[in-house]
Parts: structure tokens; sequence; C-alpha cells
């Protein structure tokens, strides 16, 4: 597959038919036809469902969709990032929610006052999905919850910690807390992460049975979760300082026995850094420094 075919692919799949896509490429529409034709031959698959003047994409079009924006992306990044001698590029990061992210923020802020042509792409999101687009070369650094294997990236650990608890309306029956043990949780309805070991990790720290845990839902970021902690539906198992629960509805309980986790920033091994991406490790590092 080609970069010049996997973006006319693209171009059709957004504008939603051919001869739209056809115009804004500046090609001709038995063209365009020709080499999406030729994709699907490659590929031994159908990618588009014709119908009239529109496309639907197949399950297998979908696939290569989603697989294509990232392929590009990637490429995209990776010209920005050695077409110039002097620090400029792209420098992207995976984050999981945390207040110790301000370290973070400190040393993207060093970066961008000392070379501006140097831009930061965030993503948020739980380890599982941080390690995958680590994995595929799509973002140079990943900031990720402990406990989570590292063999296969280097790391370095942030300063601060975070504490777990719950998040809970100011009014259920665990509200009036200042702070919560673990046979309070017993037959509660429970909100907890989906990032794998969370539950694992609490059921041993609270020592309790982890099929003694009600858990009604799943989260990936705290947002929702406090959506639906605030509609009544449960309480939500989570890190402190996410989610601002002043003036609101929300508090945030830690447990009785304090549970913590550190965050570390990982990025993989044998896999060179560009200059954009080692001076923001370099920050950071001073940064932790000046911390301490």
């Amino acid at each position: 597959m080609e970069n010049r075919v996997l973006r006319y692919f693209l171009t059709v799949v957004s504008e939603g038919n051919i001869s739209a896509a056809a115009k804004l490429l500046h090609i001709t529409q038995p063209t365009l036809s020709r080499q999406l034709r030729d994709l699907e031959e490659e590929l031994d698959t159908v990618l588009f469902i014709r119908k009239g003047k529109q496309i639907e994409l197949t399950q297998e079009g979908y696939y290569l969709f989603n697989q294509a924006r990232d392929i590009i992306n990637l490429v995209d990044k990776t010209a920005r990032n050695i077409t110039n001698k002097k620090i400029i590029g792209e420098v992207a990061i995976g984050m999981a929610e945390s207040e110790v992210n301000r370290s973070v923020m400190k040393a993207i802020k060093e970066v961008t006052r000392e070379e501006q042509e140097v831009k930061f792409d965030t993503f948020s999101g739980n380890g599982e999905q941080i390690l995958e687009k680590l994995d595929n070369g799509l973002i140079d650094f990943g900031i990720i919850v402990e406990p989570i294997n590292k063999v296969n990236y280097e790391s370095l650990p942030l300063n601060n910690q975070d504490v777990w608890g719950i998040l809970t309306r100011r009014d259920s029956e665990l509200g009036e807390l200042t702070s919560v043990s673990a046979t309070r949780l017993f037959n509660q309805p429970l909100i907890i992460s989906r990032q794998d070991g969370v539950k694992t990790m609490l059921a041993n720290l609270l020592e309790i049975n982890e099929v003694e845990m009600n858990i009604i839902a799943n989260y990936n970021l705290l947002y929702n979760a406090s959506l639906m902690v605030e509609a009544g539906i449960g309480h939500a198992i989570c890190l402190d300082g996410i989610i601002n629960t002043t003036g609101t509805d929300l508090k945030f309980i830690p447990f009785e026995n304090e549970i913590t986790s550190s965050l570390s920033v990982i990025w993989k091994k044998e896999r060179a850094l560009s200059l954009s991406a080692q001076l923001f490790l370099n920050k950071l590092k001073d940064v932790l420094k000046e911390e301490e």
C-alpha cells in the first residue's frame, strides 16, 4: 500500500463519494476509481459498498480507515521532525488522568518557551490505550499509573503520588464520611477503572475478595464516571484531584487505609527519540530535580 493511495482512500471516506474526492484531490474520477479498485485487489477484500453516488464502508473498510489515519499521521509526524536541523517538530504524549501531570505541564511550558517551533499533541486515556499507541509509534511518551508492566520501556518516575478513594454524592449514605473502609463498600454499587490490574490491586489492598465488589460499571476516563455518580448510579473508585468537586454535589473520600499510586513517564526501549522529544525529556528531568 502506498501512502498516496491511503491518502486517496481517506479523502473518499471523508467526502462520502468518489466524485467530490476526485475534485478535492485534483485528479479525474476514473483515475481515483481505478486506484481504489487496485487497492481492493491488493488487499483481496471489498472496502466500499457503492450506493448510487454515495459510498458505505464495509467492516474491512472501517478497519483500514482507522489504521490508515494512524499510518498517515505517523508518516507526517516523522517528516515534520526530520525536515529541519534546528529543533522543530511535534512531541506526542499519552497521559493518564492525574494531578501529578502538573510536573509534565511545567516541562512542556519550558520547551515551548525555549523552542517556539516545537509543538505538542496530547492524548488522554487509560494504560492499555496509551501502551497501544506507544507500541505502534503513534506517541513518543506515555504517562501511566502504576502498576503496569514496563519491561519493554524506559521509564522515569514522577515525584508525587495520587491518593485512591471514592467519588460519591454528598447526600449519599457514604457522603458524611471523612474516610471509607473496605467493609462500608460491601454491596455498594461501584464504578471502577477498566485498566488491567486496578480491580485486583484494590481488592488486595482493601483485603476484600474481587467477587465481593459490586461493580456495576467501568470507565476509562473519570469525567463520564462522575456524571454517573452525580446521577446517583453508584460510587466511583478513583484518584483524588481529577474531578473538581468544589461547589458541586460530589465529594471525594479517601480510603481509611491509605492507598496511593505512583506515575511514570515511559518510552520504548531502543527507539531513538527525535530532538524535540529528547528536549522535552531533558526539561522534565530538570523539573523533577527542582521539585525534590
